[in-house]
């Protein structure tokens, strides 16, 4: 196949960027690597190709060159993008594969594309697990453009969980959705959760999860991991009822109020997070112990990840007619 790509540079090499990079050389692929922190022992050992500074990625890739940014959010990706704009031919490739606001992405295409370089926006679920077995995409660009780096996103992807959404800006638009979608089921297992633990005997909850993984209505990858972790917890009663989020699903709230769609179920869950600040709510417990297995995101508040949800959006709601 003529645009089966075997090779990829990529920037950001912790949990995501990490994990892919050691999926991708598994599978032959090969990795150019850059990260301000310098890169692991585990992914020079692996075979990554590690480059100091971001002109190195013209010099270790053939055009047209595909580049992954997995970083925060927020003001540091157009920093990363202007830098590396600056050391790219035109058709090379650079791909946002962090959970950047659509509107952003949207305005990152228009800036790019003035410069004769495309964009893509990659949406990716699957937390680190994915990562590194085979994550989730959600794609946003051009289709000429997704074109080229579809069979490589395919090789990365699991099986069946690759799909491009439409054009630029709908791969973190769908994702946005996604974890909003991901919010609401969080809270009700929470909720669930927190009903068993009130009740007036003292129940099962671990055989009750494991019962419900097999054959329920309601059985899911979450339900997995709320068993595995509560069984690795010995239970819910010492986990801080302290739920950190990055504040994506925020935007969604903000984003439904323009488009005039009512998400009560997934608004409900951003409040509810804002009100776990407290040491008796299981249902935070739960979903606290559910996002670091999927994610490895730290149980209590943790201040890199608040300074996220504060910078992560650049801008507003793109002034664009809804249906």
């Amino acid at each position: 196949m003529a645009n089966d790509k075997k090779e990829f540079g990529i920037i950001g090499l912790g949990k995501m960027g990490g994990n892919l990079s050691l999926q991708a050389m598994e599978k032959g692929i090969r990795v150019v690597g850059y990260d301000k922190k310098g890169a692991s022992k585990e992914l020079i050992q692996a075979g990554l190709t590690e480059i100091k500074n971001l002109e190195g990625f013209k010099k270790k890739l053939l055009p047209p060159r595909v580049i992954f940014i997995y970083i925060p959010a927020g003001a540091l990706v157009d920093s990363v993008i202007d830098e590396l704009s600056q050391h790219l031919d035109k058709s090379d490739i650079i791909v946002d594969g962090g959970n950047s606001y659509w509107g952003d992405s949207l305005r990152r295409y228009k800036r790019l594309k003035e410069k004769g370089l495309n964009f893509v926006d990659l949406g990716t679920s699957g937390g680190i697990e994915g990562a590194r077995h085979g994550a989730c995409f959600m794609a946003g660009g051009e289709k000429e453009t997704i074109t080229k780096i579809e069979p490589l996103l395919l090789k990365l992807a699991t099986p069946g969980g690759y799909v491009h959404a439409g054009p630029p800006g709908t791969g973190h638009f769908v994702k946005l959705v996604h974890n909003g979608i991901e919010f609401g089921m969080l809270q009700a297992i929470g909720e669930g959760i927190d009903l068993l633990k009130h009740y007036h005997e003292n129940l099962d909850i671990a055989a009750i999860l494991r019962c419900w993984r097999n054959g329920s209505v309601i059985r899911s990858w979450l339900i997995d991991l709320m068993e595995r972790i509560y069984r690795a917890e010995g239970g819910i009663d010492k986990i801080p009822p302290y739920v950190e989020d990055t504040g994506e699903v925020n935007w969604l709230v903000n984003d439904a109020l323009h488009m005039e769609v009512s998400i009560p179920v997934i608004s409900q869950a951003v409040m509810q997070l804002i009100a776990s600040r407290d040491n008796k709510r299981y249902w935070a417990r739960a979903i606290a112990m559910m996002r670091h297995g999927f994610g490895g995101h730290p149980y209590g508040s943790d201040e890199g990840i608040a300074t996220e949800r504060r910078k992560g959006r650049v801008g507003d709601f793109p002034d664009i007619k809804s249906k």
